[in-house]
């Protein structure tokens, strides 16, 4: 069978057993914040699992697509190497949510590996959980007893499993249980047997059923589940190499294209499937990591160096510096295989083929980036590698590892690969103290409370009543501590609790908007709420107690901080507004990739490649301040999502899911203006004004990039935006005082004095050049000759490098055959820069190696070219010293 088939042959298996086949959920998950990627196939169904969401039907089937490359679960390292790793992958997968249990599992799974796909029941083994004392967890007889009653496996082939195989986990707590592993034998002789769970590809596992039936408490104890479910695993690239005959999930029929397609744009060999053979291993990873990269940017992902954007960055750049140096590509080639992985698996997932475009400018547009350095920076490897050995160390230092992935692209992970294709490790350690110095990392990220499993059902609660005002009547439910659902009981003065309510009018964070605050009062006690959040059906209102006490059972009044919340809602409606200038002013193909909405600020991430002119934020900010003026009516209706997805201009965000029926909210036309374009039109469950003249007057505060091809503008509505104005004029009146000029005239007369520098600084410069070269000729004439090679060594005044290149230059074509060395001290910090002669190359005698070996000297380190290289090190007292050394060097070098 081809791929295609085997895909659809166990869907439709399922499918014919009373399952909903669901496509694939993103790749990108949303609502999971403890992960960078989708990396199994329960990804999607984790809230069903843990109780707080119900499930679209109680039997589901799919073929999730999945990425393996961070945390626990990262394959990168290994991807390549060998023939059955890959970062990118589907899943196909069976699941029962409360329905069928461990009989059903086990005889569908045996009926299709050998009824449906004919699997020779003679190489097939299932391992089940051989039990824990310790944990009170007791050997899995009823899975054991199944494959012995249910399935004609032969008898000796059913094995006993630890905890780490054969019983799974969703994390420290909630949700738990055994599972039963099938393996497959792939021995001539069928002697696998003894290879079960041993990592060999002679006999590898194929289908993993987990059965889901504790949880895991906060202390560590058991309990049985209410409802018990079925979660299996079956990697599909695996499984396809199985039923395709092959040895390789890489020679698979799904690979092949992209392997003639990498061959036809690299000029490379033909693939041969080597494992010895470093251009079979490149193939593997561009075929893998190509994958990759499509399916992550097409669900929205987008380069970067932090978090889910470095990752995606760092796969480009491996792939990238395979097909460089192990095929023989000479320009970008990764954004030219988008075709072939769109023709071999748009079919199935349509998104990659609707996003094609997109995602080869992404592709190029970071290939062309990292290609002007990576050459270089290849050669600097070789060099970094060539001294280590030479010192007779057997790992590359951190500081190494830093220059070239903050100077040369090179992320670690690269560099360590590399290292170890010469036999080289990285001083990781080392790597990461220079980069924790380096990376700024204050304030980048907010808060949230993240619950990881709920022990016990979390009650639904009505939220509507955030819509209709600030104050509401509800019930106190109950609370969640410890992630424990508390429905009885107290909360004392200083406890700390999520409270649980019947129906709410505070607004849990959602949508970008942040989550409310306030209190919940009772006639025993206030709990002060900080943060709201939504977790399935149910609103957690995350606070402390802040006086009395507050029992479960009991009425309360609720009540939003007002202030805050209509803060937000004017900056809400403003990034509305926003979204919709902005479209105007830069074009209609500017999508929205996020935005965060608070009592401060609005934070707005749109797709776009380069950055806002002055006059472009102008015309934003008057679009939307006119849009203002005119007051005009905002609505917001509930519709069919069906209907509403039909609006005429109507925006939603990529990649979002929307409920159904959706809330679409409208910002009508301004006078004298047109529906349709002229409207905003989107779906939001955020909270609104009722006209725009309610958000005052609006400003964008700063622009960024926060990735390749998106861009970031910050800006304030309201008393905000009149604060920001206030500061504007402030600080303007100031800079004009101490120009002694009016505000209007301030930047001519900034203008005026830069003039004015650039002339001094040109009159400084020619006076420091003549000292320059005269320190340069004292050099020239106090240098040594040793056998026929000029060899000086001193200090010059502090200068630009540019400028000390320029009398090397000098110096080497007065003397001939020299080695030269310049140094100065400036702000407490040295500067080096060494000139080595053509001729004495070929002798082993480089500017790069010379002068980085008296960069030690003082403290610090270089390297560069043969023939000019520069250095800097951190303490100037010892300059004289290096400078001696730098002569008794060259002299060692050239003989004497």
């Amino acid at each position: 069978m081809t791929g295609a088939e085997i895909r659809r042959s166990f869907l439709e298996f399922f499918r014919e057993r009373g399952h909903l086949v669901v496509p694939s959920d993103r790749i990108v998950p949303e609502s999971d914040p403890s992960l960078l990627f989708t990396n199994a196939g329960m990804v999607p169904f984790k809230n069903s699992f843990l109780g707080v969401e119900k499930p679209r039907a109680p039997r589901i089937a799919d073929s999730q697509k999945c990425l393996r490359i961070s945390g626990k679960h990262n394959d990168l390292d290994d991807v390549g190497r060998d023939v059955y790793h890959h970062t990118f992958f589907e899943m196909l997968g069976n699941w029962s949510f409360g329905d069928y249990f461990k009989k059903e599992a086990i005889e569908w799974a045996w009926q299709l590996l050998t009824g449906v796909w004919g699997l020779d029941p003679r190489r097939l083994h299932a391992t089940v959980f051989e039990g824990d004392p310790e944990q009170g967890v007791p050997r899995d007889e009823e899975a054991a007893s199944l494959w012995a009653g249910l399935t004609t496996i032969p008898k000796g082939h059913i094995h006993l499993g630890n905890r780490k195989d054969n019983f799974w986990e969703m994390g420290d707590t909630g949700p738990c249980g055994p599972c039963t592993e099938i393996h497959i034998d792939l021995t001539d002789d069928l002697s696998g047997g003894a290879l079960v769970n041993k990592g060999t590809p002679r006999c590898i596992e194929i289908w993993n059923l987990v059965f889901i039936q504790f949880n895991r408490g906060a202390d560590g104890r058991l309990s049985p589940l209410p409802a018990r479910h079925v979660d299996t695993g079956m990697g599909f690239e695996r499984v396809s190499a199985v039923l395709q005959g092959k040895t390789s999930n890489y020679d698979i029929d799904l690979f092949q294209d992209l392997f003639r397609a990498t061959r036809d744009l690299t000029g490379s060999e033909p693939y041969s499937g080597r494992l010895d053979d470093m251009r079979d291993t490149a193939y593997r990873v561009v075929a893998d990591h190509i994958r990759a990269l499509v399916f992550s940017l097409a669900d929205g992902a987008v380069p970067s160096n932090e978090k889910r954007g470095y990752v995606v960055r760092s796969i480009l750049r491996r792939a990238e510096r395979y097909g460089r140096q192990y095929l023989g590509a000479k320009e970008p080639f990764l954004h030219r295989l988008v075709p072939a992985v769109v023709g071999s698996m748009g079919d199935v997932f349509p998104e990659i083929a609707q996003r094609a475009g997109a995602v080869s400018k992404i592709l190029l547009d970071e290939e062309e980036a990292f290609l002007r350095t990576l050459d270089r920076g290849m050669r600097l490897f070789n060099d970094v590698a060539r001294r280590t050995k030479d010192s007779g160390k057997p790992v590359i230092s951190g500081d190494d590892v830093f220059d070239l992935h903050t100077t040369y692209g090179l992320f670690s992970d690269i560099t360590r690969q590399m290292a170890e294709e010469v036999g080289l490790g990285i001083d990781s350690q080392g790597y990461q103290r220079r980069m924790d110095e380096f990376r700024d990392t204050s304030g980048k990220d907010r808060k949230k409370l993240v619950i990881s499993a709920i022990e016990g059902t979390l009650p639904r609660c009505d939220d509507s009543a955030k819509h209709l005002g600030t104050t509401a009547r509800s019930g106190i439910a109950g609370w969640v501590t410890d992630n424990a659902v508390i429905t009885s009981g107290t909360l004392a003065t200083g406890t700390q609790a999520a409270i649980v309510l019947d129906s709410t009018c505070f607004y849990p964070e959602q949508g970008g908007q942040v989550g409310d605050t306030g209190t919940i009062a009772t006639a025993t006690g206030v709990f002060r709420v900080e943060d709201t959040q939504r977790l399935g059906d149910g609103i957690l209102h995350s606070g402390v107690v802040e006086s009395g006490f507050v029992e479960a059972g009991q009425p309360a009044s609720l009540a939003v901080d007002a202030p805050r919340r209509r803060a937000i809602t004017r900056h809400h409606t403003s990034t509305h507004l926003l979204n919709w200038a902005l479209r105007k002013v830069l074009g209609g193909s500017i999508d929205q990739k996020g935005s965060l909405v608070d009592a401060d600020k609005t934070r707005f991430d749109f797709a776009h490649d380069k950055a806002l002119s002055a006059e472009e934020i102008q015309a934003v900010e008057d679009l939307v301040n006119r849009r203002i003026l005119d007051n005009a009516p905002v609505a917001a209706v509930l519709m069919p999502l069906a209907d509403a997805k039909k609006l005429p201009g109507v925006r939603a965000v990529f990649g979002e899911k929307y409920p159904d029926p959706v809330r679409v909210v409208t910002v009508a036309a301004g006078q004298g203006e047109s529906a349709g374009e002229e409207s905003s039109i989107e779906f939001c469950g955020g909270t609104h004004l009722g006209g725009t003249g309610e958000a005052g007057s609006f400003q964008i505060l700063s622009q960024e990039a926060v990735g390749k091809g998106v861009r970031r503008l910050t800006a304030v509505a309201g008393e905000a935006a009149l604060k920001a104005r206030r500061e504007q004029t402030r600080l303007l009146a100031e800079v004009a005082a101490k120009l002694t000029c009016k505000p209007e005239d301030a930047a001519e007369r900034v203008e005026a004095l830069r003039e004015e520098v650039k002339k001094l600084q040109a009159q400084l410069k020619k006076a420091a050049s003549g000292d320059l070269a005269g320190a340069a000729d004292k050099i020239l004439a106090e240098a040594a000759t040793i056998g026929g090679t000029v060899v000086g060594a001193g200090e010059i005044p502090a200068v630009a490098p540019d400028q000390a290149r320029m009398q090397l230059d000098r110096l080497r074509q007065k003397a001939g055959s020299s080695i030269f060395l310049l140094g100065w001290r400036e702000d407490g910090k040295v500067g080096l820069m060494a000139a080595v002669s053509d001729d004495l190359h070929g002798k082993g005698i480089e500017a790069g190696k010379f002068v980085g070996e008296i960069a030690k000297r003082v403290g610090g380190k270089g390297g560069g070219p043969k023939g000019m290289a520069q250095a800097g090190g951190k303490e100037p007292e010892n300059l004289p010293a290096a400078l001696t050394e730098a002569k008794a060097l060259a002299a060692k070098l050239l003989g004497a």
